[in-house]
Order: C-alpha cells, then structure tokens, then sequence
C-alpha cells in the first residue's frame, strides 16, 4: 500500500491534502461514539439453509427477475464496460419501475406507487412530461412534414436503393410509421421511380412512392 505520494506544489494538490486531514480529524474525533454506538445497536447475520434460495422470499425473487431479464437481454453476446454498466443501469430501472401495490379501482388514483417514486418521485421507464411534449410536437411538425404535398410542384430526386424511408400506412399515426430501407426500385417510362421494394424488420414490401417518405440524411452507398 502507497504511504507516502510526492507532489508538485499547486494549490489543488495542497488543498486536497488539508481537506483529508481535516477529515482524518474529525473521524478520530467521533471514534468513540461510533464505537458506543456499534457496541449498543450491534447487528448479527442471519443465514438461510444452503441450496435454498427460495427461502430468500422477496430478496431472491429481485435476484432471480435481474437474471432472467440480464439473460433475456445479454445471451450470447459479448459486451463491453460502458454496455454493461449501460444493461445493468436498464435493468435496474425495469425492477425500480415494477408497482408496489396493486392500483386502485378508483378512476381518480395516480399512477401505481414504485420503488422509483420513492427515489426520484416518478416511474424511471417513463419520459418526463416535458420531453412527451416535446415528441408529440416532433411527430407532429417534423414527420407529418416529411410527405410535402406541394412536392408534385417542383422537382425531386428519385428514391435510390439504401434510402432510409418511412412507410406511411393508412389509419395509423406518424409515431407508428415503419422504418425501412430501399432494396429495390421500379421506373415509369420518364425514368422516374414509381415504386419501391422497402425492407423492414417485418419482412420487405412493395409501396408506391406516396407511400414512402424519404428521411433526409446521407446514407453509405446511396
């Protein structure tokens, strides 16, 4: 164990040095009030019977929700520091977001109480009200914008195979619009495209242009 570091002589360097002495201090001078209080409240371990988990009652049920969720999520892959710590983080929010007790009947209770509630004052697997605002005004300015009705008016480009596109279904809201990309394209006799295979995590289908609304951003090999 280091006992004794060598410095140059900032001010930080010295000021830390002050500050951990003056916490050495203090702690020296609260020792025996901390051991009176160890000696009086004392504690002991309480073990339950080997290869028994199920004696761990609630403790072993967290225990055992974190597995199933880590496996579900990991498998086989290998992950790095920053995604593990980033899968543990998520999982953790998923079990602080689970209720506590069952919700009311009543129409005017809030939403169910979670360990989260009591850590940060609201559910850790919901957005802040602020930033649902925020998306409900995006899909409704930004993706509803996407499909220009005027574009008939003034010319532009044909789609190309590796565009990212949004599949506009009929009866369906813009935040539900499927993601895809372009393998394929068909073209009238002015060359323009009329339609477009678009593959998706659902399969590849086949939509009109009208259908499809192309994302602006360049894309590797388009």
């Amino acid at each position: 164990m280091q006992q004794k570091v060598f410095s140059d002589n900032a001010t930080n360097f010295v000021g830390a040095d002050r500050k951990l002495r003056e916490l050495k201090e203090a702690f020296l001078a609260q020792v025996p009030e901390l051991m009176g209080f160890s000696a009086e409240k004392s504690f002991s371990f309480g073990f339950i019977p080997p290869r028994a988990p199920h004696f761990g009652g609630l403790w072993e049920a967290a225990v055992k929700s974190s597995k199933h969720l880590i496996v579900r999520a990991l498998g086989n892959a290998l992950l790095t520091t920053e995604e593990l710590s980033t899968l543990l983080a998520e999982v953790e929010a998923v079990l602080n977001s689970r209720p506590l007790a069952p919700l009311g009947q009543d129409p005017n209770d809030g939403e169910a109480l979670t360990p989260a509630h009591l850590l940060i004052g609201c559910r850790l697997r919901a957005l802040p009200p602020a930033q649902q605002q925020f998306w409900r005004q995006w899909f409704k300015t930004y993706m509803t914008g996407l499909q220009d009705p005027n574009k008939w008016l003034h010319p532009t480009r044909n789609l190309h195979v590796n565009d990212l596109v949004l599949v506009h279904e009929d009866n369906v809201p813009p935040q539900q619009w499927v993601l895809g990309r372009v393998v394929a394209t068909v073209e009238g006799k002015n060359g323009k495209v009329r339609m477009a295979d678009v593959a998706t995590k659902a399969g590849t289908i086949k939509r009109p242009i009208h259908k499809l609304a192309l994302l602006p951003m360049e894309v590797e090999g388009s």
